[in-house]
């Protein structure tokens, strides 16, 4: 499934433009049109398709001037570097990256594409036609521009239609380009525990690298970027980016599995980024006939710097990638069993939680690892999905009624691609696991990973899921995948046909997803893996949340989730409230703290509640039904970043606008003060300076003379001086429209 934007508009509005020469078709400009961003390409009088323009929005009389090739630099830089292409193929003297890069059957590996065709739909979806100058590879290249944000989705189609077959040795979704000037990467990376750390450079000669090796998306980085272009007018030094003003250029890659962005400066200074399939062990035979699409890159366009671009994102993920867009209800606030029994899971003790859960006010029960086979320990049991009759003699049923009568819907722990050695499945089907005959089979948390790209593996998994989903009334499933691949072999496979099982497995990933919401349309799903292992704009198309990191300690998590909003909607960010002191980094945090901390997402409660005491439930309660009121806003408005949590910080503030400014909620945060020093002013953002509003503070105080009411030019430019001191305290304030 791609960007939710309705294609048949290209069939219905189509112009056809067939190219009878290269040089027929050299003055043609295509342009596309979306919110305040103008995209255009055209065709040079080689035939190679070149980007010309990618920024603010043109005037409809705009003139862009004709491609054209540029010329040799050196013998050294020929004309074929030096030219940017929208989608090159490694041919010719190509010197930097390759959208595509090809063997076939008798030794060639030279592929220069040259446009055949070009549709246009209308201002928002093109479609271009290439093919090699002698050899029956094609390559379609789709462009679909969200008419709100300006957001434009670009991938590509490659066919082989010749007698015999072809190996793609990558395969890149899209090429952008940025013209020569000073520029500034930012990008996010990470590792267990701590991901969703903010990077920034200047981007140098050569090449940056952002990947994933590793079978799935991975923590290590994330595939996502954003460039902002310096207007300082220097010609040396850092060039930084700034969080609401500047020109950025931001992108998105929306695939689950390895996966590459490069930013390349190249020898003119330009720009080039590249993404789509890693190449790293990649090779995708085309036997005559066959094709391969590749996932979605998503770029965008910005002049209100990396606050306005993760705005845009964040509006285009709710309208366009999410399911049941572009109205996606909040998430419920969830409880989680795990930290109050980890693998101990039983009917009696499950009950108790949720009538604890159910008294502060929580909307969803989410029971954990445990339920299932004979899994006792994290040693045993995955891939045998039978409800183990020892902690629940009488199945699930007894429980999900018990936690319906509370009030609250009923969620399950799975994790459908992994199998334990230890287990009934692993004993029958050794042969269903990624491995190579005769190799060692790699062990990872005790477990190994199905195949999914073999059929019968995907059945099987498609099928537990369906008959568990079918024979009990399961609102929500959190899915979890806590291991990245190794020895990644599928002897079922021909041998030269092998490496599609980096395709294979994640579309089969996607395949079972829009089978499971297709026959059970009410069940919602989280994308776990170890965290925030499996976050990405592909896997979001088939899950209503994520989850952002196992390290729920709210210091940290303030960071993360400063980052996490970069790339990603505060609606899908589930964030927990944990047990103090918390058991990664020893610190003791009071649960007002690790509530507003949480609050700044989609809240969950994730403590021991057996361990709380009458304050702590008064407190939870209170705090959760003010949530309820303000979680719309939280959510789907407007991010401002208003103090960032980056070290080294002592402080951080956010504030959310709803859409229409009728409603603002500010968190504010001190790690430590020092000297007597407070929070610093805060001076609001986004509200309607003409109306007026009230001001209610849900957790801390204002300074003795901020006023009840005021108007937002008033809180945006007076600002708000929060009474706010000592050691990882939080304040939380609301603001409403009279």
């Amino acid at each position: 499934m791609k960007m939710k934007i309705v294609r048949t508009a290209m069939l219905a509005m189509a112009w056809a433009i067939c190219m009878a020469t290269a040089q027929a078709q050299s003055s043609q400009v295509l342009r596309l049109d979306g919110g305040n961003t103008t995209y255009a390409f055209g065709v040079n009088e080689r035939g190679e398709l070149q980007p010309l323009y990618w920024g603010g929005r043109l005037q409809a009389g705009d003139a862009i001037a004709a491609a054209k090739s540029n010329p040799e630099m050196a013998s050294f830089d020929p004309t074929f570097t030096t030219t940017p292409q929208e989608y090159a193929g490694w041919g010719a003297g190509l010197y930097t990256e390759a959208g595509v890069k090809a063997t076939f059957a008798d030794g060639n590996r030279d592929l220069v594409l040259h446009v055949i065709r070009v549709t246009q739909g209308d201002a928002t979806h093109a479609e271009v036609a290439l093919k090699d100058i002698s050899r029956e590879v094609y390559v379609t290249l789709h462009y679909a521009m969200d008419a709100e944000t300006g957001i434009l989705g670009r991938w590509a189609t490659i066919e082989n239609k010749g007698p015999q077959p072809v190996t793609l040795e990558q395969a890149a979704a899209a090429q952008w380009t940025l013209p020569p000037a000073r520029y500034a990467l930012t990008y996010l990376t990470g590792r267990w525990g701590g991901e969703w750390t903010l990077n920034q450079e200047t981007i140098q000669g050569g090449e940056r690298v952002l990947e994933s090796r590793r079978g799935t998306t991975g923590h290590q980085a994330n595939p996502w970027f954003a460039i902002s272009r310096d207007r300082s007018g220097a010609t040396s030094g850092p060039v930084t980016a700034t969080e609401e003003s500047g020109e950025v250029w931001f992108g998105a890659l929306a695939w689950s599995g390895s996966w590459r962005i490069t930013v390349e400066k190249t020898q003119l200074d330009a720009v080039r980024v590249t993404g789509g399939f890693n190449p790293f062990d990649f090779g995708y035979k085309l036997k005559a006939g066959e094709a391969l699409e590749t996932p979605v890159f998503y770029g965008g366009y910005t002049a209100h710097g990396l606050g306005g671009a993760s705005r845009l994102l964040h509006r285009f993920e709710l309208t366009k990638i999410l399911p049941n867009g572009p109205e996606p209800k909040p998430r419920p606030v969830i409880y989680n069993s795990w930290e109050a029994t980890e693998f101990r899971v039983d009917e009696a003790g499950q009950m108790a939680l949720a009538e604890k859960a159910a008294s502060i006010g929580v909307d969803r029960f989410v029971m954990d690892d445990g339920w299932f086979g004979q899994r006792a320990t994290d040693h045993a049991g995955l891939g045998d999905w039978y409800v183990n009759k020892e902690k629940f003699p009488r199945g699930l049923k007894p429980l999900i009624d018990k936690v319906h009568s509370l009030g609250m819907d009923f969620g399950l722990w799975v994790e459908p691609e992994m199998v334990n050695p230890d287990s009934d499945l692993y004993r029958k089907h050794p042969e269903w696991v990624l491995n190579f005959p005769g190799r060692p089979r790699t062990e990872s948390r005790n477990q190994l990973i199905l195949n999914l790209a073999r059929a019968d593996v995907r059945e099987y998994v498609a099928g537990f899921l369906d008959k568990l989903l079918t024979e009990n009334d399961i609102a929500f499933l959190k899915w979890d995948y806590n291991r990245n691949w190794s020895e990644p072999g599928w002897d079922q496979a021909a041998p030269d046909e092998q490496k599609k099982v980096y395709v294979a497995f994640i579309r089969n990933v996607y395949g079972i997803l829009a089978e499971l919401r297709k026959k059970h349309p009410k069940v919602e799903i989280e994308s776990c893996s170890g965290g925030g292992g499996r976050v990405d704009l592909g896997i979001l198309q088939y899950t209503d949340e994520v989850w952002p990191s196992d390290n729920t300690d709210p210091f940290d998590r303030l960071a993360m989730q400063d980052g996490f909003t970069y790339a990603y909607t505060p609606q899908i960010m589930m964030a927990w409230v944990t047990d103090s002191p918390h058991w990664l980094n020893g610190r003791a945090t009071s649960l007002t703290y690790r509530m507003l901390s949480s609050m700044q997402g989609s809240l969950g409660i994730g403590a021991n509640l057996n361990k709380w005491n009458a304050e702590d439930f008064a407190t939870a309660k209170r705090l959760i039904a003010a949530y309820h009121d303000v979680q719309r806003t939280i959510v789907r408005g407007e991010l401002y970043r208003l103090l960032s949590p980056r070290e080294p910080s002592e402080f951080s503030a956010t504030e959310t606008v709803a859409r229409d400014k009728s409603q603002a909620v500010v968190f504010a945060f001190t790690q430590g003060t020092q000297k007597g020093r407070g929070l610093p002013l805060l001076q609001l953002r986004g509200l309607d300076p003409q109306a007026k509003y009230k001001l209610t503070w849900i957790e801390g105080k204002g300074t003795p003379d901020t006023p009840a009411s005021a108007s937002g030019a008033w809180w945006m430019n007076h600002g708000v001086d929060v009474a706010l001191r000592g050691d990882f305290q939080g304040a939380m304030l609301r603001l409403d429209r009279e």
